[in-house]
């Protein structure tokens, strides 16, 4: 399939006492998008957390707690999603979650398609908060997914900062990059929005970015959440001049959803004004490396 609708989710985090009504409102959110004419949709780095409020309010309020109570669902969440995905004929990049695959999590973002699990990616590089307080673990390989609609990467928000992770699965084939996010400030925000437009540049492809918003008391981990769902292209023939294809308004809940062209993608590589992804290798003749 070479055009299809994706949408992106500014998502607000909520307490829960049952895990019916977490279902509740993954089946409500997903059916929106789907009623939009959506055929793949984007949810946020740890929007998961909110399971943290399964364990009660002191599991939710420790930090190390969190992390193995809303691992602990892991298997209800992976049904849920693979029953919401079947039932709306849809591919959901899940929220990331914490996995424990060793001593330690690594913060796992799970595709799923309505015929089941499609496959996983792992954050690669961690930040400060989950390198020196939370131990979060960087999860190892980058590869892109082939999928009936093409072949789709993830760069969990951080990874979507450093261009030789999006040059890497851009190699791969790539022509669509998903960067779930969860920033607590608007300087945070800015620097992955910033990271996913630059990466659609680069890499003149479609990038879908999906934040957490709003606040989240009962969780220290994910308390306060800035941010905006946007998908983005290179600003070059066939697409917008901002390179913007959607966008919500910042922390407003909601999906971002817009209509791509794969044909698009591959027309302003071959032919665009600018070929930034034929012409990356230059830069390495330029520099002697």
């Amino acid at each position: 399939m070479t055009a299809f609708t994706l949408a992106a989710a500014a998502y607000p985090l909520d307490w829960f006492d049952r895990f019916e009504d977490v279902a509740a409102k993954l089946e409500a959110w997903v059916a929106d998008a789907a009623g939009q004419g959506t055929r793949l949709l984007v949810f946020p780095e740890y929007g998961s957390m909110e399971l943290a409020s399964l364990g009660g309010v002191e599991v939710a309020a420790d930090l190390e707690r969190a992390l193995h109570e809303v691992a602990r669902h892991g298997p209800a969440v992976a049904a849920l999603h693979r029953e919401l995905a079947r039932r709306f004929d849809v591919m959901i990049l899940a929220a990331s979650a914490p996995v424990f695959v060793g001593p330690r999590p690594v913060n796992r973002a799970v595709l799923y398609g309505p015929d089941g699990v499609i496959g996983h990616q792992d954050k690669q590089i961690m930040t400060r908060f989950e390198r020196e307080m939370w131990d979060v673990v960087p999860g190892q390989g980058l590869a892109p997914f082939d999928t009936d609609l093409g072949r789709i990467g993830v760069l969990i928000c951080y990874d979507s900062e450093f261009p030789l992770l999006g040059r890497h699965l851009a190699e791969q084939g790539a022509e669509v990059i998903l960067v779930p996010s969860c920033t607590d400030s608007l300087a945070g925000f800015t620097r992955v929005r910033v990271g996913a437009m630059a990466r659609a540049l680069e890499n003149q492809c479609i990038v879908a970015q999906a934040p957490t918003v709003g606040d989240c008391a009962f969780c220290p981990a994910v308390d306060e959440n800035v941010g905006a769902a946007a998908i983005y292209g290179p600003p070059d023939r066939g697409f917008p001049a901002t390179g913007i294809l959607a966008q919500t308004r910042l922390n407003m809940p909601g999906w971002a959803v817009a209509q791509i062209s794969l044909e698009a993608v591959r027309d302003v590589r071959r032919d665009g004004g600018v070929l930034n992804h034929a012409h990356w290798p230059e830069q390495v003749a330029r520099i002697g490396r």
